[in-house]
């Protein structure tokens, strides 16, 4: 075949970004606590899915809001409290929960810890 004839396309982006792929990871060793702050790194966005990973200093959080779509927090580290619709859930290393599309939410550090934020719209 030669370049004349040759059909060229162009890879598709990967949704997966910042993270390397086809290796072993540890995603709580993907981001470091920053004192006084939340760290984020997003892996994946676009209209239909977010993948973002959440480092919390203790005392940290983020304050109520809604998400227009079904948010799963899987806790990674640490101790995390959740409160959905004025309801408290606290969630440690291993432990997850739904953020139902459109409800109030609000996320508290109770001590140091990292999530894996995925929400699908």
């Amino acid at each position: 075949m030669d370049l004349q004839t040759a059909s060229f396309t162009r890879p598709t982006p990967s949704p997966i970004k910042n993270i390397t792929k086809a290796e072993k990871l540890r995603l709580s060793e993907l981001l470091e606590y920053q004192e006084a702050q939340v760290v984020s790194r997003t892996l994946a966005q676009n209209k239909q899915l977010s993948l973002t990973l959440f480092a919390f200093a203790k005392g940290e959080g983020l304050s109520t809001h809604s998400s227009t779509g079904d948010a799963m927090v899987q806790v990674l580290d640490g101790l995390g409290q959740f409160t959905i619709a004025e309801r408290t859930h606290q969630l440690s290393a291993g432990e997850c929960i739904v953020l139902p599309a459109n409800i109030p939410h609000a996320v508290d550090a109770l001590e140091d810890f990292k999530m894996l934020l995925t929400v699908v719209k």
